[in-house]
């Protein structure tokens, strides 16, 4: 399985949050298949997002499409650091 980890600062979370949410549906139909959201405790603007996609390809071709970067422009992203990961091992204690 593979994983996309994206920390980035954004100018409102909620605002952030909207828009975002309204993707949801974009996310699922370029392969995203399961997400997570954190913040950071001593900082409600910076965000992370982590998440589940069928390949690192499409999910590089969703995050890098201009259609992309338009949204996380008008959502108020501010540096976005993604990072792509494959899966060595899971488990549950």
């Amino acid at each position: 399985m593979d994983h996309v980890l994206i920390i980035h600062a954004v100018q409102d979370y909620e605002a952030w949050k909207k828009v975002f949410d309204a993707a949801a549906a974009m996310r699922r139909d370029a392969g995203e298949r399961s997400f997570q959201v954190l913040r950071y405790e001593n900082d409600p603007n910076k965000v992370v997002h982590f998440s589940r996609w069928d390949s690192l390809a499409k999910a590089k071709a969703f995050f890098e499409s201009a259609r992309l970067v338009d949204i996380r422009r008008q959502a108020g992203v501010e540096a976005p650091e993604f990072i792509y990961l494959h899966q060595l091992e899971a488990g549950t204690l």
